[in-house]
Order: structure tokens, then C-alpha cells, then sequence
């Protein structure tokens, strides 16, 4: 058995059998492990909340999508969607799985804290960052912002797709990419359970004069966000945290790319407050919480180049040394 292949430029967890080389990538093993724990709890210890049945089978096929996908690859080689679909898995599977955590968060922790962040918050800013820009930003803006929120659902999209035509493929920095977001979505989703909280559109409702005032985008993309399957996702921002790993990385690997989408980043982030989303609290703590994944996924990726490298060395046949 061979734990990481390198070839390319690429560095790869493999697994050898007499017919296939099945290679899997690091955000594979991290999704496999996040998903797998995700439906053990929900046939475990939550199996009493409500659809953790459902919730645990859906996870359960994400977990097992990764090894079916990898294997079809190795299977036929010569089918370029196949690979594609098993690159990106990790996009699909975390817009998807974000409308069933219900029944973990019941088991980890049934209460909102809602009421705890907005003590702190009044403990280390002195006011409800929702609440008073609501009184100052005009209801043109409130459109320009909310165009500017639902770009979290575009942006990891593009710079995937980016990064991976302009490699023809997976390459060490779309592969460090995707690490690193498979990471933020992991460690989020867990922050979910922990703190689970509404925000302040919610729990804050009597604060606010009146509904978000926008010309008229406003009132629908702010009514499309009160429509989702779970509503407890508000610490820490994974709206925040997703656009500064995406920034992050395009600045990186993808510098056009980073002066694009900086200003519809930034307002993204801004967009989380005026659209009544999030305490501050939630975008202070999604920063520390990016650059420990960033650095993590950094720090991996360059563990596997060299244990590929030094693998490679140690693979030299004897019959190839040439001596002078």
C-alpha cells in the first residue's frame, strides 16, 4: 500500500489494489471523516431528534460519494467529468449538508445562545452593530449589499473553477485550496452545534423600526434567506470566514481574480450586518478561525509534498545509480 503519490506537481493519498489506482486528495479524507462523524452522531447519541434518520443516511452517502467517485475515476481515466465531479465534491456536499444539522445541534445543544452573544457584544463594543445600521444605511445600499451577501454562494464556486481550467486539473494550490475550505466548513459546522443562535433578525426583531428597506432587490433576497431548512448558523460567520478564505487563497494563486471580487468580498462581509444576519461577534471570531484553517491547510500541503518527495527518493532502483 502507498500512502501519497506525487507526480506532477500533485500530491495525492492513493490506494493500490491489482486493477485500479485509486487516488484520494486531502479534503477527501477530511470530508469522509467530517461527514462519517456527522452520521454516527446522528444514529448514535441524537437518533432521538427529529429526522436524524434522514439527516444520518444523507450524510452517510456524502461520506461514501468521495470513495465511489475516486474509484469511477480510476476506473475510466479517460472521463474528464468523472474527475470533475470528484474535484469539487466538496461544494456540492457543503451547500447541501448545511440544511441537515438540525438533529446534532438538538443533541449538542437544544437552546439558542443568542441572548450570550449579545451580552458580549454590549461587554466589548457597547451597541448592536444591526440595530444602528439600520438607522444609516440607505435602502439603495441595502440592494447593493444584498446582491453583494448571496456572492457567498458564487465566489468558492468561481475560484475553483478558475484556479482548476487555468491548471487543466488539479494543482497543489486548487488541491490547498479546497483543503483549506473543506477545513473552515468542518470546524464551522461544528462551531454550529456548540453555539447554535439565530441572529438578529430573529431574536432582535422589536429593535428594528421596520423590515429591511431596500428599492427593490431588497425585500426578496432578505425574504429567500428566511426560508432555509436550518436558521441556528450564526457563530461564528461562515459568511465572513468563506470570503476571506476565498480572498485568501485568491491572492494567492489567483491575483486578478483577488482584485475582482475584493470590493463584493468586503461588502459581503458588511452585508452580514446590515442585513441583520449576524452579531459582531460572529465576524470577529470567524477571523482567528481562518487563519488557523489556512495555516493548517498550508502546513499539510507542504507535509505531503515532502513525504512524496523523500518517498520518491528512497523508490530509486538500485540498477538506476550510476556510478562515475
Amino acid at each position: 500500500m502507498n500512502i501519497w503519490s506525487f507526480s506532477q506537481g500533485r500530491v495525492r493519498p492513493v490506494f493500490q489494489s491489482d486493477e485500479t489506482l485509486v487516488r484520494f486528495r486531502q479534503v477527501d479524507v477530511v470530508l469522509m471523516a467530517a461527514c462519517s462523524v456527522a452520521a454516527l452522531v446522528c444514529v448514535g447519541p441524537a437518533r432521538w431528534a427529529p429526522h436524524s434518520t434522514r439527516s444520518a443516511c444523507l450524510f452517510g452517502l456524502f461520506a461514501l460519494g468521495v470513495p465511489f467517485l475516486r474509484l469511477l475515476e480510476a476506473r475510466f481515466p479517460r472521463q474528464p467529468l468523472i474527475a470533475i465531479a470528484a474535484d469539487f465534491w466538496l461544494l456540492p456536499v457543503s451547500a447541501l449538508s448545511h440544511g441537515w444539522l438540525g438533529p446534532i445541534v438538538d443533541w449538542m445543544n437544544p437552546l439558542v445562545k443568542d441572548a450570550q452573544l449579545i451580552a458580549v457584544d454590549e461587554r466589548l463594543f457597547g451597541f448592536q452593530a444591526a440595530v444602528s445600521l439600520s438607522h444609516v444605511v440607505p435602502p439603495w445600499a441595502n440592494d447593493v449589499l444584498m446582491l453583494c451577501y448571496y456572492g457567498h454562494f458564487v465566489w468558492p464556486l468561481l475560484l475553483g473553477i478558475f484556479l482548476y481550467a487555468r491548471g487543466r486539473g488539479a494543482t497543489p494550490g486548487f488541491d490547498e485550496y479546497l483543503l483549506g475550505l473543506g477545513l473552515l466548513l468542518s470546524f464551522n459546522y461544528a462551531a454550529y452545534s456548540l453555539v447554535p443562535a439565530v441572529g438578529p433578525r430573529y431574536f432582535l426583531i422589536g429593535a428594528f423600526d421596520a423590515p429591511l428597506r431596500g428599492w427593490l432587490l431588497t425585500p426578496l433576497l432578505e425574504s429567500m434567506m428566511r426560508t432555509p431548512v436550518y436558521t441556528r448558523d450564526c457563530f461564528p460567520s461562515g459568511h465572513t470566514g468563506v470570503a476571506l478564505v476565498v480572498l485568501i487563497y485568491a491572492f494567492r494563486f489567483a491575483r486578478r481574480f483577488f482584485w475582482v471580487m475584493l470590493f463584493p468580498g468586503l461588502g459581503l462581509i458588511f452585508a452580514t450586518l446590515a442585513g441583520r444576519f449576524h452579531y459582531t461577534i460572529d465576524l470577529v471570531f470567524a477571523v482567528p478561525l481562518v487563519l488557523v484553517v489556512t495555516g493548517l491547510a498550508l502546513a499539510l500541503s507542504r507535509a505531503a509534498r515532502q513525504r512524496a518527495v523523500e518517498q520518491g527518493a528512497r523508490s530509486v532502483p538500485v540498477d538506476a545509480i550510476v556510478r562515475p
